[in-house]
């Protein structure tokens, strides 16, 4: 950060400089009505522009390069520290009723109808969204280091969805501190606001995922596969075992 910093003043001060010698021609043209100062005063406006265009380029560049690494940060991130939030996310959906066989199996354009069908999200239950909750908090060393990513990346809406989902969760540990023995999500269903809050956070889980799942399956197919087939096989473990304490 502070070698881009030193590099944005450096920049900063070069246009300054050149914008100020191109006053500077314009004025002693001005003074001495010599035509050539005219001339010369447009040649750093010209290196300006061009140090604009070329500028811009390299940052457009920069800022693909850093999506791309973000991109398989996140699926080094999902299929670990992550992986046990989604599955747990996914299991409690009541609508839209999703699972990783159903992802695995669709084509770009039904995954993309899922991911509309996700702008409304619906639970199955207050209980099994407690667990969704728990897997939140229990995360929140994955969403501090996202905000740090988003800080040195310059993604500022990274930075903003890190930042209201670290309040949440502070929030639900608060409630946890002072109350162990209760479920936060049958007291936020006493505030619409904390409602709001939840389901926010919740579902916009399951939007960032099925987000991902499209640009895996357009730009890298072979990751959306090993992607999905591991949390396909993951769900499955994880239902053997539910079964298996249930009997």
């Amino acid at each position: 950060m502070k070698i881009k910093k030193i590099t944005e003043n450096i920049h900063t001060r070069f246009c300054i400089v050149l914008g100020s010698i191109s006053l500077l021609f314009l004025l002693i043209e001005y003074m001495t009505h010599l035509e050539f100062m005219f001339h010369l005063s447009a040649i750093p406006l010209e290196i300006l522009l061009g140090v604009f265009i070329v500028g811009n380029f390299l940052e457009k560049r920069e800022k693909k390069e850093r999506r791309r690494q973000l991109m398989f940060i996140k699926s080094c991130v999902f299929r670990s520290e992550l992986l046990n939030l989604f599955i747990v996310n996914f299991d409690a959906l009541k609508f839209p009723s999703l699972t990783m066989s159903k992802i695995r199996n669709a084509t770009l354009e039904e995954i993309r109808q899922m991911r509309k069908e996700a702008d409304t999200i619906e639970y199955q239950s207050p209980e099994m969204m407690e667990s969704v909750i728990m897997e939140y908090v229990k995360a929140e060393q994955v969403w501090h280091s996202f905000k740090e990513r988003a800080i040195t990346y310059n993604f500022e809406e990274i930075f903003h969805d890190m930042i209201f989902i670290l309040n949440f969760i502070y929030d639900v540990k608060a409630f946890k501190n002072n109350n162990p023995d209760k479920l936060f999500i049958y007291e936020a269903e006493k505030n619409i606001l904390f409602m709001g809050k939840i389901k926010k956070v919740l579902g916009a889980g399951i939007q960032k995922f099925l987000d991902y799942a499209i640009e895996l399956k357009e730009k890298h197919p072979d990751t959306f596969d090993e992607l999905i087939s591991d949390y396909e096989l993951a769900s499955k473990i994880r239902r053997i075992q539910s079964d298996g304490i249930g009997s």
